[in-house]
C-alpha cells in the first residue's frame, strides 16, 4: 500500500461524477430489480405480470441512499488505496449490499450460479426475499458484512470493535436514522471516547438522515440543522453534511466532503503516531440527507411516494393494472441498456470504477475475519490450580484465581494485540483484579489524578456502563478475526439477551456457509450471580439468560457451570480455544469451598458431567436416592445435604452427580454433547428419585430431560424469592437449602417411614432457627457459616 500522507487531491471532472452517476444507477436498477422481477432482467421486451413475483417482499426507501454511499466508498478506497469495510446499520434494504458486491464481482465469486451476465440477473433477482433465497435485509449470506440488518442499534458498536488494534482499518457504517433512536445506538455516539489514534483504526459514522420509519418521521429529520450539528459536536464528532436531491450536485458534494474527512482521519493517525499525541480529537463523520426512496416511484394511486414513509418498504403492490407501466416506467428511467451489454455485463468503463481485489469492500478479510485469526498464546491453565488436599479443605475466590490466568494470556499476546476484556465498570466487582497488574481500562477522555487503571492502550474495555456497547464491542472485534470475552453480572445480561440471540444465528447460518472462515467464539461469563446478592437483594437476581441461550440452535451453544475454581479455569481454556460457538460460563465471584484437585477437575470437566464419587456411598449398590447439582452454590447445598443425611440415616445409598455441561442432559440426537439413552440411565438410573439442586430456574432442567426414562425428578431451583438479606437466606427462602434438600429426600423415599419424619422435624427445627438467628445477628448460623464437608467416619 502506498503511503496515505503522499496521496495528492484529485480534480473531480464531470465525466468521472456522471461515470459515478451511472454505476449508481446500475446499482439501483439491481436494487429495484430484486424486489420485483422473476425474468426479464435486461427489459429487452415489455414488461408483463409474467416476469414481476406474486409477492412483492422487501425494503427500497433506504436502498437508493446506501447505494450512493457505496459507490463514493468505492472512489476513496481507489483514490487513497484504502483498507474499508462497511457497515449498514439500516434494517433491511440488503438488495443495496447484495447489488454492489454483485456489481463489484466478489457475489459471483462467492456464489457461482449468481454469474455476472443475463441469467445470473435473473436468479440474483428471483433469489431476493423469495422461499428458498436470501433475506431482505444485510446478512451472514452477504459478502462483505459483518452486522446483520434484522435487527437495530448495533452497527456503530460493530463499527468500534473491528477497528480497535486494527490500525489501517476504516470502517463506514451508514447509520439509518430510525436506527439512531433505540437505545444502544444513542449510547455509542461515544464510543469515540475509547478510539486510540496510534493503535486503533477510524470509524466514519454516515447519519442516513432520510427522514422516515415504517410509518412515522425520525426524531433526528424533524431537528433544526443546528441542533443536530451542535448534537454531534456535543459528543465529540466533526460533523459534515450532504444533503439535497439533484444527483450530480449530491454526487460533487459527496466526493468532496468524503476526500475531506479521510484525509482528516488520515492526518489525525500521522499526527498520533510520529509524535505518540494521542489526545482525543474530533473526529469526522457524515450527515446525509436525501429522499426516502430516492430516485423511486414519485406518486402512486395518486399517493406521494418518494421522501415519504411510503417508500420505506415496496413503492407499489403491483394490485392494480396501471402499476405494472409505472413499475416499467421506474425500471427503464435507469437506462439499463446503457449501463450493461447485451449478455448482461457491466461495461467497462463502470467495471473500473470499482477497486479490485481485495480492495473491494465485498472481498475484505476484515469482513470475513477467520480469514485474520491466529490462534492465542496461552498459558497452562494447570499452573494456576488451587491445592486441594481434600474435597472442600480450602476456599478460594473462583474468579480471583480465573484473572491470574488472563493476566498472564494478556502478557504473551502483548506483540499481537488480538485479545480484550469487554464488560460494563464490572472488572473489578467481577474479582478480575489482577489484569490490571498488566494492563489498564480504554480511556480516551479527560484524565484526573485520582483516576485508576485508565490509560489510552488499555486493553479492559469496561470504562463505559452499557451492556450492549461491551457487548457489540467484543461482537465486532471477534468477527473480524480477535479474541476476547465478555464478563457481566449474571441478571444484567439479559439486557444482551437479543444481541446475544443474533450473534447465535449468525454463527448458526455462517456453519452453512464454507466461504464464512470459523471465528474465535463469544465467550460469556455471568458472575456476581443470583445466590449472593446481600445488599442488592431482588433486583440482582435472574438467572434466565441460561434458559434463553438454552433454546438456540445446538451446534452453536454451550452452557458450563463449573462448581469450582479448577473447574472454571479448565472450563475456561477450552471455551477462549474454541471457535464458533456461544459459550456461557456461570461462576462465583465469593469465597467457597474447593472440591476438586486440577487432575479430577480436568477430568470431571472433559466428560462434564460424572458421578463424586468420593461424596458417594452407593459404590456396589443400588442407589436409594441420586442427589444431582449444577452450578457452585447447588453444589455446596447439595453436599452439605448430603452429610446432614448420612450423619442421621446412615444406611441410605446416595449417589452424588455433579453437572458442568448442561447440555448433557439433553439427547444426544438433540445436541452433540447430550448423553445417549444409556449412559443417562446409567448416571441417573431408570427409575430412582432424582433431587435435582439447579443454579437457574427449576424448568430448564425439566425441558432438557423431558424425553428420558425417569421420570421420578424433582428439581430445586430459583423460584422468584429474594430480598436484603444473608446468603443463606437466598437459598432457604428459595428452598434450595441443604434443609429443605434434606426434607426433599425424604418425601420421596416413603420406605424411611418413622426415622425420616424425625429428620424432617429436625430440619423444620433448624429452619425456624436459622430465621431467629439472622433476625437477631444479621448473619446466618455458625453451622453454616463453618460448615465443612465430612463423612460420617471423618465426623
Amino acid at each position: 500500500m502506498q503511503d496515505q500522507g503522499c496521496v495528492e487531491k484529485q480534480p473531480l471532472t464531470d465525466d468521472y461524477l456522471k461515470k459515478m452517476d451511472a454505476y449508481w444507477r446500475a446499482a439501483n436498477y439491481l436494487g429495484a430489480g430484486q424486489l420485483y422481477l422473476l425474468d426479464n432482467p435486461l427489459l429487452k421486451r415489455p414488461l408483463t405480470m409474467d416476469d414481476v413475483k406474486k409477492k412483492i417482499v422487501g425494503h427500497w426507501g433506504t436502498v437508493p441512499g446506501q447505494n450512493f454511499v457505496y459507490v463514493h466508498l468505492n472512489r476513496a478506497i481507489k483514490k487513497y488505496d484504502l483498507d474499508m469495510i462497511l457497515i449498514s446499520g439500516p434494517g433491511h434494504g440488503g438488495n443495496f449490499f447484495v447489488a454492489n458486491t454483485y456489481l463489484e464481482g466478489t457475489y459471483s465469486e462467492v456464489y457461482p450460479n449468481i454469474s455476472r451476465d443475463e441469467e445470473g440477473m435473473k436468479k440474483l433477482f428471483k433469489q431476493f426475499s423469495f422461499p428458498g433465497g436470501i433475506s431482505s435485509h444485510v446478512a451472514p449470506e452477504t459478502p462483505g458484512s459483518i452486522n446483520e440488518g434484522g435487527e437495530l442499534g448495533y452497527s456503530i458498536a460493530h463499527a468500534f470493535g473491528s477497528v480497535f488494534d486494527n490500525p489501517d482499518l476504516i470502517t463506514a457504517c451508514v447509520v439509518g436514522d430510525g436506527e439512531a433512536e433505540t437505545g444502544p445506538l444513542a449510547t455509542s455516539w461515544h464510543s469515540n471516547k475509547f478510539l486510540n489514534p496510534v493503535n486503533d483504526g477510524a470509524v466514519l459514522p454516515i447519519l442516513h438522515l432520510n427522514g422516515y420509519k415504517i410509518s412515522n418521521p425520525t426524531i433526528f429529520s424533524r431537528m433544526s440543522h443546528e441542533e443536530v450539528e451542535n448534537f454531534f459536536k456535543g459528543c465529540g464528532w466533526k460533523p459534515y453534511f450532504v444533503e439535497g436531491d439533484d444527483p450530480m450536485t449530491m454526487h460533487h458534494k459527496m466526493a468532496e466532503t468524503l476526500d475531506t474527512a479521510i484525509e482528516e482521519i488520515k492526518a489525525i493517525q500521522k499526527h498520533a503516531r510520529e509524535t505518540g499525541d494521542t489526545t482525543r480529537p474530533q473526529w469526522p463523520m457524515i450527515v446525509l440527507r436525501t429522499p426516502k426512496g430516492w430516485t423511486g416511484p414519485k406518486v402512486v394511486d395518486g399517493k406521494q411516494i418518494e421522501g415519504t414513509f411510503r417508500a420505506h418498504q415496496v413503492p407499489m403492490t403491483m394490485e392494480a393494472p396501471e402499476h405494472l407501466q409505472q413499475l416499467s416506467d421506474w425500471l427503464h428511467s435507469y437506462h439499463p441498456e446503457e449501463l450493461f451489454d447485451e449478455n448482461g455485463h457491466l461495461i467497462p468503463e463502470l467495471q473500473a470504477l470499482a477497486p479490485t481485489g481485495d480492495h473491494r469492500i465485498g472481498a475484505n478479510p476484515h469482513a470475513n475475519g477467520g480469514k485474520l485469526l491466529h490462534d492465542l498464546r496461552l498459558p497452562d491453565f494447570r499452573d494456576y490450580a488451587v491445592d486441594v488436599p481434600a474435597p472442600g479443605s480450602v476456599e478460594k475466590q473462583d474468579m480471583i484465581e480465573l484473572g491470574g490466568f488472563v493476566r498472564d494470556t494478556f502478557k504473551l499476546n502483548e506483540g499481537s494485540r488480538n485479545f480484550r476484556i469487554f464488560g460494563p465498570d464490572e472488572t473489578m466487582s467481577n474479582r478480575l483484579n489482577k489484569v490490571f497488574e498488566v494492563t489498564n481500562r480504554d480511556w480516551n477522555a479527560k484524565h484526573l489524578d485520582n483516576d485508576e487503571f485508565l490509560a489510552t492502550d488499555g486493553r479492559v474495555m469496561d470504562s463505559m456502563l452499557s451492556e450492549h456497547m461491551c457487548e457489540g464491542w467484543l461482537e465486532g472485534y471477534l468477527l473480524t478475526g480477535r479474541h476476547g470475552f465478555f464478563a457481566s453480572y449474571e441478571a444484567f445480561i439479559r439486557i444482551v439477551d437479543s444481541m446475544a440471540a443474533q450473534h447465535a444465528k449468525w454463527l448458526k447460518v455462517c456453519n452453512q456457509l464454507p466461504w464464512r472462515q470459523p471465528i474465535a467464539s463469544l465467550n460469556l461469563i455471568l458472575t456476581s450471580n443470583v445466590w449472593q446478592q446481600d445488599h442488592n437483594g431482588f433486583t440482582h437476581q435472574d438467572p434466565g439468560f441460561l434458559d434463553h441461550i438454552a433454546n438456540k440452535k445446538a451446534d452453536v451453544v454451550r452452557l458450563y457451570l463449573p462448581p469450582d475454581t479448577n473447574c472454571l479455569l479448565s472450563v475456561f481454556d477450552h471455551c477462549i480455544r474454541s471457535k464458533n460457538y456461544v459459550n456461557v460460563m456461570v461462576t462465583s465471584k465469593h469465597p467457597r469451598p474447593q472440591w476438586l484437585t486440577m487432575e479430577q477437575a480436568v477430568k470431571h470437566c472433559t466428560q462434564g458431567i460424572g458421578i463424586w464419587e468420593w461424596a458417594s456411598n452407593d459404590q456396589g449398590f443400588e442407589p436409594d436416592v441420586v442427589m444431582a447439582c449444577c452450578g457452585d452454590t447447588p453444589t455446596l447445598e447439595t453436599l452439605a445435604a448430603v452429610t446432614i443425611l448420612r450423619d442421621n440415616l446412615p444406611e441410605l445409598k446416595i449417589r452424588v452427580i455433579n453437572v458442568v455441561d448442561l447440555m448433557k442432559l439433553e439427547p444426544h440426537t438433540k445436541h452433540p454433547h447430550g448423553l445417549s439413552d444409556v449412559d443417562y440411565d446409567a448416571l441417573f438410573t431408570a427409575d430412582k428419585p432424582i433431587v435435582f439442586a439447579f443454579h437457574g430456574y427449576p424448568t430448564l432442567i425439566h425441558e432438557l430431560t423431558y424425553h428420558r426414562h425417569n421420570r421420578n425428578l424433582h428439581v430445586c431451583g430459583y423460584r422468584e424469592e429474594g430480598t436484603i438479606t444473608t446468603p443463606f437466606d437466598m437459598r432457604v427462602q428459595n428452598e434450595i437449602d441443604r434443609f429443605h434438600l434434606v426434607k426433599d429426600v425424604i418425601n420421596r423415599l416413603p420406605q424411611l417411614g418413622n426415622r425420616g419424619a424425625y429428620l424432617i422435624q429436625k430440619m423444620n427445627d433448624s429452619l425456624v432457627a436459622h430465621k431467629q438467628y439472622i433476625s437477631t445477628y444479621g448473619q446466618d448460623l455458625p453451622e453454616v457459616r463453618d460448615w465443612k464437608w465430612h463423612t460420617p467416619e471423618q465426623k
